[in-house]
This record gives structure tokens, C-alpha cells and sequence, in this order.
């Protein structure tokens, strides 16, 4: 068994770190081989919870859990980490916009982030959970430049996992039989999943799902539509918003990323923008990792249209974040 690395959970006390820690423990992250010391990161109000916590994971009786920290200590909860899921910060409510959300986050990812730059290793992988992810995720590397940006990645992967879930639950399929949807843009309503470049396998035969749905009027319309609002369709329902599937979203992302994705296949997460597809430059922008190699570099008129939508909708919330910033 690989020596135990450090990673840390942050909001470790909340509703979709409750069922993240376990995955993470199990090895479904980092592997079946790999053990691990978890650091467990909230805010004082929350210590109590989080002792529960922690005896929680101990009675799971987990074998690649060497360790437990519990912390409220930011620079404790960071220390020698290398890994980070971020998914501390003030929850989405019902009739809430996103920009009520980034006077108080903002803040947490600033701390946060010149806590991992003191502390953290330096090539820790840094994923960014609590919303706004996108601009959170912008904040966090700002204040972490020791760090490189490559090292920060917002996550939409739950967003993909949706998308997936749509097309399945149209053929009637598995999950597994659809692969290589992709979202585009900031992690919100203004968000493109895009069908075009999806693969479905029907009759083992792996089909493009615009040609196997035959109807772009629904992969333009509901489907994104569907995709776009399901978080708040969650929130609607449940009257919280998602947990269970962002902890599995999250240890999607993680698992892809540090152990790389199949030949062939592709997922989406929030990385720093190079200006491909006429993206902001420099802004944390959703896009495949290797869309360059496998899409080209230019996308149709309708995925334009909606890409310059998010892109300028993600341009404009991060200089109001920006601006949270420079006021305090």
C-alpha cells in the first residue's frame, strides 16, 4: 500500500462533504491502494459536528484511513496537502441570485487561498466545489501564486453528469453508454451542454448523439434547458440544494484528474482560459483539458452564440468579485 497522502475537505461538517468523505476513504478517489490522512476544515460554529464526523468515519472502520484532523484552523487544515476539495461556502437558497453568494465567498476563497500557499504542496491539485465554483476558483488561485494556475479547476462535472443522465434517460439507456458531453462556460444558468461531440452506444455500436436524436430542436432546447436549471429544480424539490450528486461529481473530477481519463474520452472542468473558441482570456472558463486536440479550434454558430453568452456573464461576475475584494 503507496504511503498516505494528505487531503483535505473543507466545510467538512456539511451536507455534501457527509457523503464525500466516505468515498474519498473507500478509495474510490485516489485508488483502492492509496492510503490516506483526511483533514477535515470548518468554521468554529461547526467544531461540534465535526467531532461527529470524525467518529462517524471511525466507526466505518475504513482500512486506507491512517488518520483524522479536524480543524478550524485554515493553515492546519492545509498543511502538506495534495489534494483539496473546496466545497465550504454559503449555500445556494431558494430565490437566491448567484451575486447574493459572492460577498461572503469571496472572502472564505481569499483566506483560503493564502492559507494553501503558505502550506500546501506546491503541486497540490485544488478543486473548487462551493459556488460561485468558477469565480471561487479565480479568488482561491489569485492568492495562491506560488502555486501554478494549472493546479486550480472549478467543477462542472456534476453538470456533465446531468447532461449524461438526460441522454441516457432518452435512449433508455445505461449510464454508462453515453460519454464525452461537454459544458461550457460559468457553472450556472448560462451554462452550454453540448451534445455535439457526445458518443452513445446503441446496438454496441457507438453512435454521435445529434445524429441518434435526430432532432435538434430538443438538444438546443430542453435538453440544455433541463441541464441549465436542474440545480434549482433540486433546490425546489428538496429545499436544499444538491449534496449526494456533487459528492459524486466531485470524486468524478478528482479521480479523472489525478489519474487521467480512458483513450478517447474527455470530461469538462473549469480550467484558466488560452482565448480558444473565442473564450475570456485568463478567466477561469469551462472547456475540456484537451478540447484543442480533439475538437479543433473553432466551435458552430450556435455554440458561439452560447459560449459569448456565459463568457461575458463570468466577465462581469468576477469584477464584481474583484471588486468585493478591493473594498475590504
Amino acid at each position: 500500500m503507496a504511503e498516505p497522502i494528505r487531503v483535505v475537505v473543507t466545510g467538512a461538517a456539511g451536507q455534501i462533504a457527509y457523503s464525500l468523505l466516505y468515498m474519498i476513504a473507500r478509495g474510490e478517489v485516489f485508488g483502492k491502494e492509496q492510503s490516506l490522512i483526511l483533514h477535515l476544515l470548518d468554521i468554529p460554529p461547526m467544531a461540534g459536528v465535526l467531532e461527529g464526523v470524525v467518529m462517524e468515519l471511525a466507526d466505518c472502520a475504513l482500512p486506507l484511513l491512517r488518520k483524522v484532523v479536524p480543524t478550524t484552523d485554515p493553515l492546519e487544515g492545509f498543511k502538506d496537502v495534495s489534494a483539496a476539495f473546496l466545497v465550504g461556502a454559503m449555500p445556494r437558497k431558494e430565490g437566491m441570485e448567484r451575486k447574493d453568494l459572492l460577498s461572503a465567498n469571496v472572502k472564505i476563497f481569499k483566506v483560503q487561498g493564502e492559507a494553501l500557499d503558505k502550506v500546501a504542496k506546491k503541486d497540490v491539485k485544488v478543486l473548487v466545489v462551493g459556488n460561485p465554483a468558477n469565480t471561487n476558483a479565480l479568488v482561491c488561485a489569485n492568492y495562491a501564486p506560488s502555486i501554478p494556475r494549472e493546479n486550480f479547476s472549478a467543477m462542472t462535472r456534476l453538470d456533465q453528469n446531468r447532461a449524461a443522465a438526460q441522454i441516457a434517460s432518452k435512449f433508455g439507456a445505461p449510464i454508462s453508454n453515453v460519454s464525452n458531453l461537454i459544458i461550457w462556460g460559468n457553472h450556472s444558468s448560462t451554462q452550454y451542454p453540448d451534445a455535439s461531440h457526445g458518443k452513445i452506444l446503441i446496438d454496441n455500436e457507438w453512435k454521435n448523439i445529434v445524429d441518434a436524436v435526430g432532432d435538434n430542436s430538443y438538444l438546443e432546447g430542453p435538453f440544455v434547458e433541463t441541464v441549465q436549471k436542474r440545480g434549482a429544480a433540486v433546490i425546489s424539490a428538496r429545499k436544499m440544494s444538491s449534496a449526494m450528486s456533487a459528492a459524486k461529481a466531485a470524486c468524478d473530477h478528482m479521480h479523472d484528474w489525478w489519474h487521467g481519463t480512458a483513450p478517447g474520452q474527455f470530461v469538462s472542468m473549469g480550467v484558466f482560459s488560452d482565448g480558444s473558441y473565442g473564450s475570456p482570456k485568463d478567466e477561469e472558463f469551462i472547456y475540456e483539458a484537451k478540447s484543442k486536440n480533439i475538437l479543433g479550434n473553432s466551435v458552430e454558430k450556435f455554440s458561439s452564440v452560447k459560449l459569448d453568452l456565459t463568457g461575458k456573464e463570468l466577465q462581469e461576475e468576477n469584477k464584481e468579485a474583484m471588486s468585493v475584494l478591493d473594498s475590504n
